[in-house]
């Protein structure tokens, strides 16, 4: 493509900012906390329909996932089930003779609590530079600039050799099983994926971290206080239990680390692994002595173990303790897994794609990237590690994800559109 029409694609993304805009307002101003994201959706549905797009609308079919070695029910699965909870996907048909790439996200958000909020977290509030509201960030901004990108080529009439598929997927915060797993499973596994997770254009996703919940459940023998020696106090023996994961949450840290992760958040060094106690509950009346108690903890480490491997190693840490106390002994804990249950990706930085996405990235933004990534659970190790799609992150900068006033800058969601729309050229090619 001539370095003419590449400057006519940035220029009418940067000039028509503000349908895109419109477009993330919109999406806002819909709620989708994980598990009602329909409302969501059916903006993402209006909008590809008035571009004159077929749009593809379904709801996950659990049994047809259940048997992928990546399949797992997630907790919002289990709440609220999936009827009522669809996916969207539409195609913009190239020749036939180009690859074929998909530009995809998540439409479901994180829930809020409103009293910590300056501004109306369902409101598309612009200011400074920024926009401010619940999913602006994370990830209803690459929504808006993935649409976008596409509506800017079609305004401009160029048409692309291979075909791009627009994806807005739900359930991804709880695991994405429903979501853009179940779009691969329907048929969409194209040449190539994009996801526009808010990574700080130029920087290049490429990892995302294996994650898994854990429940144990600790025995004791209930008592009054005042005769604790008749009892057996399920907290005190829980809490031996949290100090031999602490134990082996320091020896992890000390000795596994991941470049990627610290490129995107320096202050990672020697923390890219993490196994952390969310919920202990235990008791109920200050004058008993506690039965039982629950710990429920995540852990999460970049690439280069297997759940196989992790779940071994917190299994031995809590045999530690059992075999050392005389009453764990005779009444071991109960230990679940449950919900999120992923294993980390990585996707060689040599790839042509991974290449292809982050020389666009830079020559967009004027400045040089990196290849970031290993600490959350993603989406795209589904397109990696199943169906060897090269699936890379560009999103937009922002920041308080998942907190209170969460929002993006606006000048790089036009970065992140014109990104996209240029690497959707040069892969697709034009027709």
């Amino acid at each position: 493509m001539s370095s003419e029409i590449r400057r006519e694609i940035r220029s009418s993304i940067d000039e028509n900012r503000d349908r895109m805009l419109s477009l993330l307002a919109d999406l806002i101003e819909e709620p989708s906390v994980s598990g009602h994201e329909k409302a969501a959706q059916s903006v993402v549905v209006e909008k590809l329909e008035s571009m004159g797009l077929d749009v593809d609308v379904w709801e996950p079919d659990v049994e047809a996932l259940r048997d992928h070695p990546g399949y797992f029910d997630t907790n919002t699965y289990e709440e609220h089930g999936y009827d009522d909870r669809p996916n969207v996907a539409a195609t913009v048909e190239g020749t036939g003779t180009g690859r074929s790439i998909a530009l995809a996200g998540h439409i479901d958000v994180v829930s809020v609590t409103e009293d910590k909020w300056t501004h109306d977290p369902w409101t598309a509030t612009r200011e400074d530079g920024r926009v401010y509201g619940r999913g602006a960030c994370d990830m209803k901004g690459g929504l808006a600039a993935n649409v976008f990108a596409i509506e800017a080529l079609r305004d401009l009439g160029v048409e692309l050799a291979g075909d791009v598929v627009i994806e807005s997927t739900i359930d991804e915060e709880a695991g994405g099983t429903g979501g853009a797993l179940s779009a691969l499973e329907r048929g969409y596994r194209p040449d190539a994926a994009i996801i526009t997770e808010p990574y700080g254009v130029p920087n290049v996703g490429v990892a995302s971290a294996g994650a898994m919940y854990f429940q144990i459940t600790v025995p004791g023998t209930a008592a009054h206080a005042a005769h604790g020696f008749a009892g057996v106090n399920a907290i005190n023996k829980a809490v031996d239990i949290v100090q031999a994961l602490a134990d082996l949450d320091r020896e992890r840290k000390s000795r596994i680390s991941f470049e990627p992760a610290v490129n995107q958040y320096p202050d990672a060094e020697g923390e890219v692994t993490n196994l952390n106690v969310g919920i202990f509950e235990s008791g109920d009346w200050p004058s008993t002595v506690p039965d039982e108690a629950t710990v429920e903890c995540r852990i999460g480490w970049p690439p280069g173990e297997t759940r196989e491997e992790v779940r071994e190693q917190v299994r031995e840490a809590v045999g530690s303790v059992v075999e050392t106390d005389e009453w764990l002994a005779d009444n071991p804990p109960e230990f679940e897994w449950f919900g999120w249950n992923a294993n980390p990706h990585y996707l060689d930085t040599d790839h042509e794609f991974a290449q292809l996405t982050k020389r666009n990235a830079e020559a967009v933004c004027g400045a040089d990237g990196e290849w970031t990534g290993g600490l959350a659970g993603l989406d795209e190790r589904f397109y990696v590690n199943y169906y060897d799609i090269p699936c890379p992150s560009v999103g937009p900068t922002g920041g308080r994800v998942h907190g209170a006033d969460e929002y993006v800058d606006v000048d790089s969601l036009v970065e992140v559109a014109q990104t996209v729309a240029l690497t959707a050229v040069d892969w697709c090619e034009t027709a």
